[in-house]
């Protein structure tokens, strides 16, 4: 950076929602009362440093159950946790056949979206799901979709697959979104599928989770006033990558970064203003180290911007409450 002073920007809301915390302290309470190993199905949230602090406590992770013995080291039926991401029916009903005792992470407003597909699919009606084809939660959200019914869900990821989806039944026809998804995107694609399907029916309040809404309200705030904006996340981190998406389309340079390590000199020539925000599943340990080599890059002075505070909390699964 240059010798004067830079002013560094703190978005608020950043970091850990109430989705996230309630994941890491499934798997810590589990590991608490039972002891290792317990085994967690998929990466417990989006973010390496997070799942590895967990495995060097005793977290064993896999990507299917499979890879999980019938019983553990101790002679017990294995300790499950599913992800905050959410599994398919499929996976839920493997691990009860298998004597599996589960704690289920799953994020409460990806629950919702479940409950959503699962309401369609019993009503025999098509069901267009607007997300990511590898994410593991839109895999889930697909998963609880029964097609017994004879109903069918269909993926769209962009405005351009909305033009050109067909449908077997229009008339009887609902749409659901990844939590995590750019509330724009998202915006533009619905205004898609109700030109082309009049009949369509949405949820009744947004499947935009409100973190996701927060997160990327505070990143249009500074994305106007700073010329660089740092976001800390994994890159297989949906939440992550909209925010860095978002600050982009609005016409400032935005990096997303998995620590502090990877910033680079030559993009923090010539900039006066750096905002700092971070993804939802990334620890404020990780944000704080980026202030650290901003300060050892020159003089700068940091402020925590003004915004909606957050005060939502989801109970523990049975079995793990206080």
């Amino acid at each position: 950076m240059d010798t004067a002073s830079v002013k560094v920007s703190l978005a608020n809301p950043r970091g850990f929602c109430a989705g996230v915390d309630r994941a890491i302290e499934v798997v810590e309470r589990a590991l608490d009362l039972f002891g290792a190993p317990i085994y967690v199905r998929h990466e417990i949230v989006h973010n390496r440093h997070v799942v590895e602090d967990l495995r060097s406590q005793g977290a064993i992770f896999v990507e299917e159950l499979e890879e999980i013995p019938d019983e553990d080291s101790s002679g017990r039926n294995p300790i499950v946790v599913f992800s905050a991401h959410g599994v398919a029916k499929q996976i839920r009903g493997e691990a009860r056949d298998r004597g599996f005792q589960v704690y289920d992470a799953t994020c409460p407003l990806v629950t919702k979206v479940h409950m959503e597909v699962s309401r369609s699919a019993r009503k025999g009606e098509e069901c267009i799901l607007i997300g990511h084809a590898n994410h593991p939660e839109v895999q889930g959200t697909i998963g609880n979709f029964d097609t017994s019914k004879g109903g069918s869900i269909y993926l769209v990821e962009t405005v351009e697959d909305a033009r050109a989806i067909e449908i077997e039944d229009p008339s009887h026809l609902s749409y659901v979104s990844q939590t995590t998804l750019s509330v724009d995107d998202c915006s533009e694609i619905i205004d898609e599928l109700k030109k082309r399907f009049p009949e369509i029916n949405g949820p009744r309040r947004s499947d935009i989770c409100y973190a996701t809404q927060n997160r990327q309200d505070a990143v249009k705030q500074l994305a106007l006033e700073c010329d660089l904006l740092l976001v800390v996340g994994a890159h297989n981190s949906s939440n992550s990558n909209r925010l860095r998406e978002l600050a982009e389309r609005l016409g400032c340079e935005s990096h997303l970064i998995e620590s502090a390590a990877v910033i680079r000199g030559h993009w923090l020539e010539g900039k006066t203003r750096i905002g700092v925000t971070a993804g939802a599943s990334a620890p404020e340990s990780l944000v704080q180290e980026v202030i650290e080599r901003l300060r050892n890059s020159g003089p700068c002075e940091v402020e925590e911007v003004n915004g909606i505070r957050e005060d939502i909390t989801f109970s523990m699964p049975h079995g793990l409450r206080a």
